[in-house]
This record gives C-alpha cells, sequence and structure tokens, in this order.
C-alpha cells in the first residue's frame, strides 16, 4: 500500500540584513533621482554643457594651463555638489513634506538606514557622473595626472559627505518650498563665485578670500590640486573636513523628520 504523499511546510525567511534594507533603498533612491528630469539636468546635463562651453571660449579666464585640464576638475566637483547638495536636499525636504521620512524612519530601516541609504545613492549618481564628465573631459584633451587620482577620491568622498551633511540641515529644518529655491539659488551662487568654475585665485581679491574659505572652493581647490599636478591640497581638505564636521552636528541636533 503506497503513502500519501507528504506537504513540505512553508518556512518564512528571514528578515532582511541591515546591509540589504540599506541598498534596497539606496536603490530606490538612485532610481528617483535619474527620474527626475530636473536633477538629471542640474546633475548631468548642465555640467556636460558648462565642460563644453568653458573648453570653446576664452572667457572667463581660468588661470595658467590649457584651459580643459582646468575645467573639468571644476565641473567634477559641480557634479558632487548637484548630487549630493541640491538633489539631495530637494529630494529630503519633499519627503520629510509627504511624512515619507516619518515612515520610513520606523520601518526595519530606521534612520540611520535611511541616512546611509542616501549616501550610497549619491555615490552612486556620482559615480555615473563622473564616468561621464571624465569621458568628455578626455575627449575634448584633457590628460590628468594619474598620481593624484587618489587624492581626487579622498576630495570627492570628504566632499560629498560635506555637502550631504548640508543638505540634511537645510531640508530638515526648512519647509519645502524654501529648501527648493534656497538649494537652487546655492548652486547657482556657488556655480560663479564659490571657486568651482572659475578657480578661486581668478575671482576679484574680496570674493577669493570669502571663497576660501567656502566647502565648493575647498573641494575645487583639491580636485585641481590633485588632477593638475598630482598633489595633495591639505588646507583645501582642511575647509572640507570643518563643513563636514560642523554640518553633521548641526544636522544631527536640528533635523526633524517631522514637517
Amino acid at each position: 500500500m503506497s503513502t500519501p504523499p507528504t506537504t513540505a511546510t512553508p518556512t518564512l525567511s528571514g528578515a532582511a540584513s541591515p546591509l540589504r534594507r540599506v541598498l534596497a533603498q539606496a536603490g530606490f533612491e538612485v532610481g528617483s533621482l535619474l527620474r527626475n528630469g530636473e536633477q538629471l539636468l542640474v546633475s548631468l546635463v548642465l555640467p556636460a554643457m558648462a565642460l563644453v562651453g568653458l573648453n570653446a571660449t576664452t572667457s572667463p579666464s581660468l588661470g595658467p594651463g590649457p584651459r580643459i585640464d582646468v575645467a573639468t576638475p571644476g565641473v567634477i566637483a559641480l557634479c558632487v555638489i548637484s548630487a549630493a547638495f541640491t538633489s539631495q536636499a530637494i529630494a529630503t525636504g519633499f519627503d520629510r513634506r509627504y511624512a515619507v521620512l516619518r515612515y520610513l524612519g520606523v520601518t526595519p530601516l530606521g534612520r540611520g538606514g535611511l541616512v546611509a541609504a542616501k549616501a550610497v545613492a549619491t555615490f552612486v549618481v556620482e559615480a555615473v557622473q563622473i564616468a561621464v564628465i571624465g569621458v568628455l573631459g578626455l575627449l575634448l584633451g584633457w590628460r590628468p595626472q594619474a598620481s593624484g587620482i587618489p587624492y581626487a577620491v579622498l576630495f570627492v568622498v570628504a566632499g560629498t559627505w560635506a555637502f550631504v551633511a548640508l543638505a540634511l540641515l537645510l531640508a530638515g529644518t526648512l519647509r519645502a518650498e524654501a529648501v527648493l529655491a534656497v538649494a537652487n539659488l546655492l548652486w547657482v551662487v556657488l556655480l560663479g563665485l564659490g571657486g568651482v568654475i572659475v578657480p578661486r585665485s581668478e575671482l576679484p581679491a574680496g570674493l577669493s578670500h570669502l571663497a576660501s574659505v567656502l566647502p565648493s572652493a575647498g573641494l575645487a581647490d583639491g580636485l585641481r590640486s590633485a588632477l593638475q599636478h598630482g598633489q595633495l591640497n591639505l588646507a583645501a581638505l582642511g575647509v572640507v573636513l570643518v563643513w563636514g564636521v560642523l554640518a553633521t552636528a548641526l544636522a544631527a541636533r536640528l533635523f526633524r523628520f517631522d514637517d
């Protein structure tokens, strides 16, 4: 006599690990950023246009050296600012307005996981930006110093930290509409007067002194020193790190998950 077939008892899979939760949320964040036409314009299209335009013209003055060698590190700095500050501030501000942050904060992802996911997403977007700008720069004749690439990576990481912290500080203290206006305004100001596209040394004396203490100029100066001369600019790194520490401390104290 045959025995009746047995039915396997279904087992419940365990909860996802913290790393998997962070990576899943980071994937969602990247998709949201890349699907947002306005932020894609700011993060990729405008920097690429700026690089082509700077290479094709003789104004504004970028100082000594081939223009493309000076312009490309500045545009890479602009990419970091666009992804880490402008895009993250606006996205986080509206997530906060629509209570997305509050709901995600009480899920297994947690608030720490949410911040980590935003940082991972920013690095992914920056990798795409820098790859596109780097290839475009090489096609236009850019010849970076290979010995300075590790220093450039250091500045990208430090700059991302500082600007993500500033983005969270802005998004966590102002209403979404104000975040949108202020983030875009600061992007324009830093682009023109923050030592990003035009090196700090080429700005008028007063603006040059002001820019010397800004994280935008610290990031751009550090990238130029690394990619043009293969050198580590310790003064510029110090400026970026100080901003990172201050912005992180203020964001941790003042950030509100509820609008």
